[in-house]
């Protein structure tokens, strides 16, 4: 029964994933290659410590705010949240919108701040860095 159980969790991730996961490491190499980082967490969370030149899309606007991303649809987006399951839903969200190379920060940043890699953060009351 729990075999069974453990196979139809993982057909069902395999299923939900039609994006690649990224590790923090191969994460750094793509955004120096100009990649669109989405931080899909809320602003306050974003301010006190995010990914470089991530752009601030909580994950309730994503969908409202695929007009301002279209430009991406051909280019590298790699999509994070604090542990990986939001960027996998938004990563998803973007495949299915026609976005040709979309990634997603495995363990989302939490997995980043594990790997001793730098946030940068906004100045209180500051807007978004939305590049």
């Amino acid at each position: 029964m729990l075999a069974a159980v453990v196979v139809v969790i993982y057909e069902l991730r395999e299923r939900l994933q039609s994006f690649a996961a990224l590790s923090a490491m191969q994460a750094v190499r793509l955004m120096n290659q100009g990649a669109l980082v989405i931080d899909l967490r809320g602003r306050e969370l974003y301010e006190a410590g995010h990914i470089g030149e991530a752009r601030n899309v909580p994950a309730a606007e994503l969908s409202s705010q695929l007009d301002t991303l279209k430009k991406w649809r051909e280019k590298s987006v790699i999509t994070y949240c604090d542990s990986g399951r939001d960027g996998a839903i938004a990563a998803r969200t973007l495949k299915n919108q026609g976005f040709t190379k979309v990634f997603n920060l495995d363990g989302g940043l939490n997995a980043w701040v594990k790997d001793n890699l730098p946030l940068a953060k906004s100045p209180s009351g500051g807007k978004s860095n939305a590049k």
